[in-house]
């Protein structure tokens, strides 16, 4: 990453365990590895997508991140305006005033809303919480907040079941916005709207950050959302990031393995450039019980005797561009020759 940048958070030998418990007496048999020595840098200002197949740990990270989730182990360095801290060592009284600046839009709309409540209800604590004691600013406040993801304001009156998927997921949109934070992050936000609301929703989330210079953490499965929103790609297997590159780059110039049978997956309405298929032998190894060397290794058809037993690092390569592209893959300069 260039030194120029301005780095909103910096995450550092990131962990995140859950433990496996078993017998009457639930003794500790094992940990779910679901995120597992993450190094990351999120650019303020920027959208960095996060990729892979379910249970890779992507949704676990950006929990971790925003301290939904407690790492185990690592550092998420903030950048404060009085310097970075560490948003894992922070005590409870601490992480809730950090909270301000850190939210989340959830993957379901209908059930990250409460239905006993009104649009105003949902609201009107976090804005308590944070300064606004007036009803009546509170109100005003919820109606600005409403037309700004092109809702009117009187639907604050309304309950959750009175709207659409779309409309509700704008809502929860709104509700992340309530405590103008700087980072958002958006976990599968479209995923169960349909098509032609997807688009409208993904609109509106570039709309906002240029408006209110957000910076998003978008979580998704679907690789031509993130190819759309993204300024930058993680592309994540069993809690590990395993290539880091700027949207364009990582498309045009893949180098991962696991990364080229992604791609290879999207699929193309035009016949004529049709893309041949990659196929992953097995399935994704326990996170449990991660195997030894490159966690990648047991579907690689590259794999080689080293990648069994020694874990590639995230390394940096120069492209000729802008930004190195980052790979964690013992033979990431033969496959950027082309060689391989």
């Amino acid at each position: 990453m260039e030194k120029n940048k301005d780095i909103l958070v910096r995450i550092s030998n990131l962990r995140t365990y859950f433990p496996v418990k078993k017998g009457v007496f639930r003794r500790t048999v094992g940990q779910v590895k679901a995120v597992d020595g993450v190094d990351l840098e999120i650019i303020r200002g920027e959208t960095l997508g996060v990729v892979g197949e379910s249970g890779c740990g992507k949704t676990t990270l950006g929990k971790s991140i925003i301290q939904l989730c407690k790492p185990t182990s690592g550092k998420v360095l903030y950048a404060f305006p009085d310097g970075e801290k560490d948003l894992a060592a922070m005590n409870d009284k601490a992480l809730d005033v950090a909270r301000k600046r850190l939210q989340i839009v959830f993957q379901d709309p209908y059930s990250s809303l409460n239905p006993a409540f009104t649009i105003f209800g949902s609201f009107s604590d976090p804005l308590k919480k944070f300064g606004i004691k007036s009803r009546t600013d509170r109100e005003a406040a919820v109606g600005r907040l409403l037309e700004a993801v092109n809702l009117p304001k009187d639907y604050m009156t309304r309950y959750p079941n009175e709207f659409s998927g779309g409309q509700r997921q704008r809502i929860g949109i709104a509700r992340a916005l309530s405590v103008d934070p700087e980072l958002i992050v958006c976990d599968e936000a479209v995923s169960a709207l349909d098509v032609s609301i997807r688009a409208q929703v993904l609109k509106l989330f570039k709309e906002l950050q240029a408006e209110r210079g957000l910076t998003y953490l978008f979580i998704t499965h679907d690789l031509s959302v993130v190819e759309y929103i993204s300024d930058r790609i993680a592309v994540m297997y069993l809690g590990k990031v395993v290539e880091l590159a700027e949207t364009q780059e990582l498309f045009r110039n893949t180098v991962h393995p696991y990364t080229k049978a992604l791609l290879s997956a999207i699929p193309i309405a035009d016949l004529a450039q049709k893309k041949k298929r990659i196929p992953l032998q097995g399935d994704v190894p326990s996170p449990v019980n991660p195997p030894a060397g490159c966690p990648f290794h047991p579907r690689c058809t590259y794999c080689q005797p080293i990648c069994r037993t020694e874990v590639p690092k995230l390394t940096a390569y120069p492209t000729g561009g802008t930004a190195e592209h980052h790979v964690a893959c013992h033979f990431a300069l033969d496959f950027l020759g082309g060689t391989r």
